[in-house]
């Protein structure tokens, strides 16, 4: 049985930041409902790394409420704005990767984000902006741009603290906003989903569409859900995320990540990535907040993976975090000779420099077959597999040639 749009609102409210304008969310919902026309609901992703992260997944979530009420999601994958470098939210010039990155980078977000939207033909539809950008020539481009004033671009929060500054912003910059706002008019968008860092963007197509004589695009921002340090937002670029398709367990796996998350995030993950009633999990969390980590380690892991493997995820963080060893890990090819330890935790991957190594070594953080070990001068050698393992979570089984 359909939902009212007072309803719809609503369910909206809880991921939506603002909607630009409700009246018009409204109208657009009112008139799809009468006349049987879906909307389209745009949503642009460039391919600046290979991984859809749980960032990505808060927006993503509120265009599946759109295809469950009977919309048609619209998915930009950005392989030409990538090109350019979107500047939201930036303080310095984002680099520029190659296009053979890009291209990569592109093959696997449709497939990743298979595991939040529909994506049969009825319900999505997939896009890449180089389908008209490719085609268009440089007196293209200049009418794009004499669509917007410098004074306009300036207004934007993050290019007016850089020229305030006097960071340096280059020319190429401040296309970013028009090829996204172009991507609008292009699409016929009825509604463009985006963080909250996108609301300059999102606005410019809705300014486009009307100065073109369409409906304007109704823009919807969600929150910015902060990266796993506990600070910054998520980002590919700064590392501190969570992918969709991390694995289950393990030190690099969704459960363990969770686990690591400062308490202070718990509110704004439960709220942002889950259907749990507020007053319910900020019961859980102020019972005991480790076992509501636990709790979304698990809600997570059955989302992008299955319940079994939840269970098994949890059980297995239990095992390692106790002094247990994991059934599998990673595994690295040592010469037979008698070596240093530090030269193999760079090798495994467990230290980034031989340094690094040495003080994990004298810190007591570092065991062999579960034995600690802190002389850095010893020279090693094994006949055998062995389980090298730094702290209680990162093991690498070290296999002599």
């Amino acid at each position: 049985m359909p939902i009212s749009i007072d309803e719809q609102i609503k369910l909206l409210s809880r991921r939506c930041e603002r909607i630009l304008s409700e009246d018009d969310l409204r109208r657009k919902l009112k008139t799809s409902a009468e006349t049987g026309r879906q909307m389209r609901i745009k949503l642009g992703m460039d391919p600046t790394a290979p991984d859809v992260t749980l960032g990505h997944a808060v927006p993503l979530q509120v265009v599946r409420q759109f295809q469950d009420w009977g919309h048609k999601a619209v998915l930009i994958i950005g392989d030409y704005t990538a090109r350019v470098g979107d500047p939201s939210g930036r303080d310095t010039t984002r680099p520029i990767l190659t296009g053979e990155e890009i291209d990569s980078n592109a093959t696997t977000y449709v497939k990743q984000v298979e595991k939040i939207l529909l994506t049969d033909e009825q319900h999505l539809e997939v896009r890449h902006n180089g389908e008209w950008f490719s085609k268009m020539n440089l007196v293209d481009i200049i009418r794009l741009a004499a669509r917007k004033t410098v004074a306009q671009m300036l207004d934007r929060d993050s290019f007016k603290e850089r020229f305030q500054a006097g960071t340096d912003i280059r020319i190429h910059e401040l296309l970013y906003p028009l090829l996204q706002g172009w991507d609008s008019v292009v699409v016929e968008a009825d509604v463009e989903l985006g963080g909250s860092d996108q609301l300059f963007n999102n606005l410019v197509g809705r300014e486009f569409q009307k100065e073109l004589g369409h409906d304007g695009q109704v823009v919807i921002v969600t929150p910015l859900l902060v990266g796993t340090d506990g600070s910054m937002k998520m980002s590919k670029s700064k590392g501190n995320y969570i992918g969709v398709t991390d694995p289950p367990a393990g030190a690099k796996g969704i459960f363990g990540k969770v686990m690591s998350l400062p308490d202070a995030v718990m509110d704004s993950y439960y709220m942002l990535l889950t259907d749990i009633p507020p007053q319910e999990y900020r019961a859980k969390i102020a019972a005991d907040p480790r076992a509501a980590k636990a709790f979304l380690g698990k809600y997570l892991v059955a989302w992008m993976h299955n319940q079994a493997e939840a269970e098994a995820a949890e059980a297995e963080f239990v095992r390692t975090t106790h002094g247990g060893v994991p059934d599998e890990m990673p595994q690295c090819e040592i010469p037979r000779q008698a070596t240093k330890l530090a030269p193999l935790l760079v090798k495994a991957g467990l230290a980034a420099s031989n340094s690094e190594a040495i003080r994990k070594i004298k810190e007591g953080a570092v065991r062999i077959e579960g034995g600690k070990v802190t002389d850095f001068q010893k020279d090693y050698s094994f006949d055998a597999p062995v389980v090298l393992q730094v702290g209680n979570r990162r093991f690498v089984r070290l296999v002599p040639q």
